[in-house]
């Protein structure tokens, strides 16, 4: 049972394994239960420890990979969770757009025999409208900040990236 251990060790890593496999090794033999117990107690003690060498292994895997044993890290990019009140807020946003676009079809139904065009129709032209005025207030603000010599472009020319020789 112990070669067998020896053997499943070589999961880990080659680094982490040269560290503490000796060490595994030892420990897993004092704990090993003796030939004496009965089926039951080894095989859950063999299931705890080889469900303990998968996870094991798998984290040391990850952290060679990564540099931190935060398996979050990979999926959440370092950042914080939302707080609740921004979901909740995205949420009452979301039902907003879903009721706005249900009124919408109801009175494209409602109009739909006495006019040709569709609410849809215009849609495109809204949304090119919008997107205008949106660019138009970036440049605007944009603009001011130029005049006020507070963009990032004139705080970088203020930066000295030498080193004065005294």
């Amino acid at each position: 049972m112990i070669q067998l251990y020896r053997r499943l060790l070589y999961l880990y890593p080659a680094a982490y394994r040269r560290e503490f496999g000796e060490e595994m090794t030892s420990v897993f033999s004092q704990a090993h239960p003796t030939a004496e117990q009965s089926f039951l107690p080894r095989a859950k003690f063999w299931q705890r420890e080889l469900a303990g060498l998968l996870c094991g292994a798998a984290r040391e895997h990850f952290h060679s990979f990564t540099g931190s044993y935060d398996w979050n890290a990979s999926r959440r990019l370092n950042m914080r969770r939302f707080p609740r009140s921004t979901i909740v807020l995205m949420t009452v946003i979301l039902v907003g757009v879903a009721l706005t676009i249900e009124k919408a079809r109801v009175v494209q139904i409602k109009y739909d025999g006495f006019s040709t065009t569709s609410v849809w129709d215009t849609f495109l032209g809204f949304l090119t409208f919008g997107f205008g005025v949106m660019l138009l207030a970036a440049v605007t603000g944009w603009a001011i900040l130029f005049a006020l010599r507070r963009t990032g472009m004139h705080r970088l020319s203020n930066v000295q990236t030498w080193q004065d020789h005294e």
